[in-house]
């Protein structure tokens, strides 16, 4: 239980630097330089490093470290919904981002730069969570950082399978991102943590279950076994392609792209009443009613 003792220690570490990050740019920096490009950088950062720190507990730690999947997955859920917690309004994936330009939520110069910041972040994140492993606190670490330089592709099935598992978990993580993000944190939060790991369980065994571009370029594109172009279609084509079919099917259009709804029927706010036709009989002229409700006219022998 050391080793998962020292990851825990690690992972409360990465997130008190990232959170100072964010701090100390919302201080010193201007509100779109710190929106555009910290917070997303802090993002990424954090991100990258819980997520090399925990796939590294969940492919070692059965074996060498003596704890199964439950507790990995329990981890995942609790370090998901701490890091959509402490987002600060960062995306920290470029699919999300591109959901807000297309939303007509960002401009074109800011989605642009968190894409960069993101790219940053997560290449930094990469970088300092494998020189960590280099200083081998524990057994998991020192096995972690004899196999790191020949990992292998996070790709275990044929590549068009691969695409679509990558296409359907994105599909499905940005249809409740749209659904809940209005929502009160209290809510959204653990909603799209506990998709995050539905997600992680059932497509880990074939991708890895990234379906978030930045943070697979920055843990699988350099390990052998596929080629760039495969880690392309399967870690950018396939999470775009799902982003947009949610995107589809829960507003019926992509704003930015054209205004008309092409799956659901505009419906008006406002209901026209119908106006009340009065019968005419025997050539009387409709008769008014009091304003208590009560005819003007005697009864009839």
């Amino acid at each position: 239980m050391d080793g998962l003792n020292v990851s825990i220690a690690f992972f409360f570490l990465a997130f008190g630097v990232c959170q100072v990050l964010r701090w100390l740019s919302k201080r010193l920096l201007s509100p779109g330089t710190h929106g555009c490009l910290a917070r997303e950088f802090a993002g990424s950062f954090q991100l990258c490093m819980s997520c090399l720190e925990l796939r590294m507990l969940m492919d070692i730690g059965p074996w060498s470290g003596g704890f199964g999947l439950d507790l990995v997955l329990t981890l995942l859920f609790l370090l998901s919904a701490v890091h959509g917690a402490s987002l600060d309004g960062a995306s920290a994936n470029p699919t999300v981002s591109l959901q807000e330009f297309l939303l007509l939520e960002s401009s074109l110069a800011a989605t642009a730069a968190k894409l960069l910041a993101q790219g940053v972040g997560a290449g930094t994140g990469g970088a300092v969570t494998r020189l960590y492993w280099s200083w081998e606190l524990t057994q998991l670490h020192f096995i972690q950082s004899l196999i790191a330089p020949e990992c292998s592709s996070s790709i275990r099935t044929s590549l068009s399978h691969a695409a679509f598992v990558e296409g359907s978990c994105s599909f499905l993580f940005h249809l409740i991102l749209l659904k809940v993000r209005q929502s009160h944190p209290l809510y959204r939060v653990p909603a799209l943590a506990a998709t995050v790991t539905f997600l992680t369980y059932t497509a880990g065994p074939y991708t890895g279950a990234f379906f978030n571009p930045a943070l697979a370029t920055a843990t699988t594109f350099h390990c052998s076994g596929s080629s760039f172009w495969d880690y392309i279609q399967v870690y950018w084509l396939g999470p775009l392609a799902g982003m947009l079919a949610a995107l589809l099917l829960f507003q019926g259009n992509i704003p930015r792209l054209f205004q008309k709804n092409l799956l659901y029927s505009q419906k008006s706010k406002y209901k026209v009443p119908k106006a009340k036709v009065t019968a005419q009989v025997d050539g009387d002229k409709p008769q008014k009613k009091r304003k208590g409700g009560k005819s003007n006219s005697e009864p009839r022998a």
